[in-house]
């Protein structure tokens, strides 16, 4: 059982990533059991845990359907990464970030760069976390990249960087570089002002987006 719930999440969490599943969307457990050849008690399961991760919405009465956000939502999500990743940054750069994971964080930055110039977004969205989350790491606070991960939606970020034009991308990928110049040379300050922009323009052009 615990197989074939790990194999309906997995195939969930892909549908949802990519857009086949569009927010808002039901997801019937009897023509997911059918669709996926299973039976639906590994799909509910996977529901569940979809629910954890933030991706579906799990309504009395009324089933599944997959997550949607409203721009107070979008505001609510932004406001607490504005002040988390910021912090995270400066603490980071305060504390030092050993040469190996500035090094890794450089790698991301020519990954994302690569991924950005081909418009794959579901790569940039998975590439772009990690940065983050290796940030959020290099902060020393254990509690830090837990608490980020609880609002930091994937089909949010992935949602925000197909909304980008070319000079959003640009602008996006510029502001990664900078993280990593900033924390190299140890600038809390600095570190801090440029995570504050980089979540600011994201949240700028989404909620614009979605009015």
């Amino acid at each position: 059982m615990a197989r074939a719930t790990d194999s309906a999440y997995a195939t969930l969490r892909q549908m949802i990533l990519r857009g086949e599943a569009v927010a808002g969307s039901r997801l019937g457990e009897a023509d997911l059991a059918d669709t996926l050849g299973l039976s639906r008690t590994p799909v509910r399961e996977a529901l569940q845990r979809l629910e954890a991760d933030g991706l579906v919405e799990l309504l009395p009465h009324r089933g599944a359907r997959v997550a949607r956000w409203t721009p107070v939502d979008l505001a609510e999500i932004f406001e607490l990464r504005g002040r988390l990743e910021p912090y995270g940054a400066a603490r980071a750069a305060r504390r030092g970030v050993p040469g190996a994971v500035l090094d890794e964080l450089a790698r991301l930055c020519e990954e994302m760069e690569r991924a950005a110039s081909d418009r794959e977004h579901q790569a940039i969205a998975e590439l772009n976390a990690a940065f983050h989350e290796e940030i959020l790491r290099a902060s020393g606070n254990s509690r830090l990249p837990a608490m980020v991960k609880t609002v930091v939606h994937v089909p949010i970020v992935i949602g925000t960087f197909r909304r980008y034009d070319t000079g959003a991308l640009a602008r996006s990928m510029g502001h990664h570089r900078e993280l990593v110049a900033a924390l190299r040379a140890g600038d809390p300050d600095w570190a801090e002002a440029v995570m504050t922009s980089h979540i600011r323009a994201a949240a700028g052009f989404l909620m614009e987006e979605s009015r």
